[in-house]
């Protein structure tokens, strides 16, 4: 693809529902450039395609013409009401940090409420703080279920060839703690900082741990522990309501009690 434009302001890109065979074929390119997957792991452009039809969402983030990366959700049924389940977001890599990644998040909010969908969920590795901290901190979403080795072995170099732990996202789209997150107005019970019972630290160096094979059982002794942590505090009635990143990179979940979403 041709070099990005200045990537100062997420604005000068456009975010638009996918809609042709072409842009559902590079939205299957970003996708091998974001996670390296082998054939076998890949979303073919008939699952996009599909997902499209029968109710989800792919919504692309484009630069001219030029598809630079996506949102792709699924159509769900939990607890008597339908979700939408967001199975990936990618963002090419020479376009990160132009917070393309939000505003495709934002725009399926957008979507889901116009359809009168008040619930997401997705899933993310727990040892990747920007993504803890985009879906927590900056959208407002808490987590409350944690899923072991969901996927199986993956194929995706970042994983690093750890199991594929996840934590699973619950975004209640018309929350006051998520209108809270965004800016939006609330009222003022709602301003109200949530108790944090427990802290949970993930070092930034466990990037490093994951891609050095020397040092990847570092990785995956962080992972256990933390697995073992979350599971026992989910068990015990908390969930995740926060996280925070120190200036060093490193990155902690906040742990507390939900009352109101």
């Amino acid at each position: 693809m041709s070099a990005p434009k200045q990537l100062g302001d997420a604005k000068q890109f456009r975010i638009a529902p996918v809609k042709t065979l072409a842009d559902f074929e590079q939205a299957v390119k970003v996708q091998l450039a974001v996670w390296g997957y082998s054939d076998s792991e890949l979303v073919p452009k008939r699952v996009f395609l599909v997902a499209q039809r029968i109710g989800g969402q792919v919504l692309g983030a484009f630069d001219g013409e030029a598809l630079v990366g996506f949102a792709m959700a699924l159509p769900g049924y939990h607890d008597g009401k339908p979700y939408l389940h967001s199975h990936m977001l990618a963002v090419l890599p020479e376009y990160r940090n132009a917070g393309l990644g939000r505003r495709l998040k934002l725009a399926q909010r957008d979507d889901a409420l116009e359809r009168g969908i008040d619930r997401m969920e997705w899933t993310f590795d727990p040892l990747e703080i920007k993504n803890a901290h985009l879906n927590i901190a900056r959208l407002g979403a808490i987590a409350r279920r944690y899923m072991r080795n969901i996927y199986g072995p993956s194929t995706s170099p970042l994983q690093g060839g750890l199991p594929t732990d996840r934590l699973v996202v619950e975004w209640w789209l018309k929350s006051e703690r998520v209108r809270r997150a965004l800016g939006e107005e609330t009222t003022e019970q709602a301003t109200v900082a949530d108790e944090v019972v427990e802290r949970i630290d993930v070092p930034c160096i466990v990037h490093e741990w994951k891609r050095d094979p020397q040092r990847r059982t570092l990785a995956e002794s962080l992972q256990t522990r933390n697995r073992l942590i979350l599971e026992s505090a989910f068990a015990r009635g908390l969930a995740i309501t926060g996280y925070e990143r120190c200036a060093n990179g490193d990155g902690f979940f906040l742990l507390g009690r939900v009352g109101g979403l």
